[in-house]
């Protein structure tokens, strides 16, 4: 007989499947399958103290201190022959392990599908990158310093790889949204009562230490913070054991499998529309929330206490937002919430380049910018997960990764440009509506339906 699946909202008729065993069995099972949902979310707890901390806040300034201490006269760094700014170091190191995650981990999904050993990947992966934090702590030139941030924020986007391709595996279709935005609401929670203590730290405890020592500390705790959830999750979760594909462990069996699903993909449309699509309004999104603060500081005069609270106000709205749109996907369905939030991006820059003018707005919109953030994630990642063929989970958010790194040049190259040739900062936020805007296009013409039932048959449907 057939059964019916529920993929965000949209009824799937499906091969039957056996029914959950009764009794005592049946709760046994049920406590282990909540026990693995709460490491699932504790993973995101742990991560998101890299993504907020060391990313956005602490691994910039640290890196420029070590630097600057290591120019010359001129106050140049000379690396290879090549001579540098001290500020660049930075930037050129997220740029390198962007470009680094772009090759690996299309490659990793297609390792992780064929080992079957997810669990024993999220946390080498992990507890790698959390090493290499902690590694900071060291007294290692700057040079040490950006390398060691280059292996953990590619260990990030591996581990994260894998971990989202456990959301099918731990969620029926139509509970997607809802575990998924919890997910992102978890980390974004996690994110904001982490930086606030490390604050509070550099505010109240921190004593006569350096600014270069005090980011230290606060890189070092990020990384035992984002290792210690990592265990948690490795103890919590449970999965049924399944036997890996022979030559697993072989790079060449990776590879193969990586050119197979590049060949298998064709047979997806919709998937690979909405990836596309993805990479579009990922993009914008990425960039207007790297260039935001950027804004307040060139263009409103905010000061380092201001920014340092907007950053804060993102962290605990967009657990708001995570709430608010995944009830929203349930009233509306997740396709339209979706279009809804990129049509308030594209709001966004037009009352920036025209009506933005006092820091009081400028909070407003930075909590609005953080609902739509968290709630376009959350419900992207859930909708992707119903759009996958199943077995092939890891391979195919091996693309999703891809898709939101591979361009993530485009926005703020997008962005320097209008800067230089318009000298406007208004102007240059404008001109990140294109990205929306395409986004927006481009998932109109995604059929959820027949992209769920695609990959539920195997292939076009």
């Amino acid at each position: 007989m057939a059964a019916t699946e529920r993929l965000n909202g949209i009824a799937v008729r499906t091969k039957a499947v056996a029914a959950p065993p009764g009794g005592e069995a049946a709760g046994v099972h049920g406590r282990l399958f909540r026990k693995s949902l709460l490491g699932w979310y504790l993973y995101e707890f742990g991560a998101s103290a890299f993504a907020t901390s060391v990313i956005t806040v602490f691994m910039g300034p640290h890196l420029a201190l070590l630097a600057h201490a290591s120019a010359d006269e001129s106050g140049m760094l000379h690396l290879l022959g090549i001579s540098l700014p001290p500020g660049s170091v930075y930037p050129y190191a997220i740029s390198f392990s962007v470009i680094l995650q772009i090759l690996i981990l299309p490659l990793i999904g297609a390792v992780a599908d064929r080992l079957r050993r997810k669990k024993l990947m999220i946390g080498t992966f992990a507890l790698l990158g959390s090493a290499a934090l902690l590694a900071v702590g060291l007294e290692v030139s700057y040079l040490q310093a950006a390398l060691l941030f280059v292996v953990a924020n590619v260990c990030l986007g591996a581990a994260h790889l894998v971990y989202n391709s456990l959301l099918p595996e731990l969620s029926p279709p139509d509970e997607r949204n809802a575990v998924s935005s919890t997910g992102w609401g978890t980390g974004y929670l996690a994110g904001g009562l982490f930086l606030l203590g490390q604050y509070l730290f550099l505010e109240y405890a921190s004593g006569d230490r350096s600014p270069l020592e005090a980011t230290r500390i606060c890189i070092v705790s990020s990384g035992f913070w984002w290792g210690g959830f990592t265990l948690l999750h490795l103890i919590l979760l449970r999965l049924p054991p399944q036997v890996a594909t022979p030559g697993a462990w072989g790079l060449s069996g990776g590879v193969r499998q990586l050119l197979a699903t590049a060949r298998d993909a064709r047979r997806f449309p919709m998937t690979v529309l909405f990836l596309v699509a993805f990479l579009f309004y990922s993009d914008g999104i990425q960039t207007i929330t790297a260039v935001s603060t950027q804004f307040g500081q060139e263009e409103l005069k905010l000061g380092a206490e201001e920014l340092a609270r907007v950053i804060l106000l993102v962290q605990f709205c967009g657990v708001l937002g995570a709430v608010l749109f995944n009830a929203l996907s349930r009233w509306i369905g997740t396709k339209h919430t979706l279009l809804l939030t990129l049509l308030v991006y594209t709001g966004v820059t037009v009352y920036v380049y025209r009506f933005l003018t006092s820091t009081a707005e400028f909070y407003v919109l930075a909590a609005v910018i953080a609902l739509v953030l968290v709630g376009s994630q959350a419900l992207s990642r859930a909708a992707f997960s119903t759009m996958v063929p199943r077995g092939r989970e890891a391979a195919y958010f091996g693309l999703y990764e891809v898709s939101e790194r591979g361009t993530s040049w485009l926005g703020p190259l997008t962005f320097g440009l209008a800067l230089q040739f318009t000298g406007s900062y208004r102007l240059a936020v404008l001109a990140l509506a294109v990205f929306f805007l395409g986004g927006l296009l481009l998932l109109w013409r995604v059929d959820f339906r027949r992209a769920a039932r695609e990959a539920l048959s195997g292939g076009r449907a």
